[in-house]
């Protein structure tokens, strides 16, 4: 038992030394081929803990090539910039001044509810707020507001903005979320007019449509550019 404890604090300040020899990043910080490494030592650091057949040095010699990996990696990394496009890939850009970027979105699996639940974690809460989004190389969304919708200055508390207000994401990828016809009181043939007035003749041209409780409106069809409506109950006279 006394042998089992030594293996296992021996093995757990190994991998304490490597993980601060290969930065202090937290995961979501970290590079794909950085969460593969530590995931790997994660699971090469228990056999050693568990199995007193095998040898302490057989334990530690495979973290120890892995940090040596992963410092090279670092390194080359660091160096040359093809190899960083390679390793790490490069950031990406799903919402334009055009709206969002459709292609880009599914080339990243990534689907709309992914990115309004990004967004929103920047404090945006509409997607006319937003001048650019871009999925970094790390997996998380960096936000560029638009101009009127950046954070206030000190010289700016004197400014009074209107309260916001939370958008209903009514169509999502082509598909009608009708629960959220009944939060903002639309019955489907008030939505069909509107649709109508919007020239939206399928549904599934639609990569997103949404409507806050003032009226604002914003959609966005398949290759086509966000478009805002103030207040589409005033445009229609509903």
């Amino acid at each position: 038992m006394f042998i089992v404890f030594i293996r296992v604090l021996i093995i757990y300040l190994t991998v304490l030394v490597f993980l601060r020899m290969m930065g202090k990043r937290q995961i979501g910080e970290m590079q794909p081929y950085e969460v593969v490494i530590t995931l790997i030592i994660a699971d090469l650091a228990t056999l050693p803990m568990s199995d007193t057949n095998i040898p302490l040095l057989n334990g530690i010699l495979p973290l120890a090539l892995l940090v040596l990996i992963h410092y090279s990696l670092t390194m080359l990394t660091r160096k040359n910039i093809k190899i960083r496009r390679v390793i790490s890939g490069k950031p990406v850009i799903v919402i334009s001044p055009n709206g969002i970027e459709y292609t880009a979105l599914r080339d990243l699996n990534m689907n709309i509810d992914d990115l309004m639940e990004a967004i929103r974690q920047c404090n945006y809460y509409s997607l006319d707020q937003v001048l650019f989004a871009i999925v970094e190389t790390n997996g998380k969304i960096s936000v560029i507001p638009k101009s009127e919708n950046a954070p206030a200055t000190a010289q700016d508390v004197k400014v009074q903005n209107p309260p916001a207000k939370l958008p209903h994401i009514i169509v999502s990828d082509g598909k009608l979320i009708k629960n959220e016809l009944d939060i903002v009181k639309i019955n489907m043939e008030t939505f069909n007019k509107i649709l109508k007035h919007l020239n939206i003749k399928k549904l599934k041209d639609l990569i997103i449509l949404s409507l806050d409780d003032d009226g604002k409106l914003s959609y966005q069809i398949k290759n086509g550019k966000l478009t805002l409506i103030q207040n589409i109950y005033k445009e229609m006279k509903l």
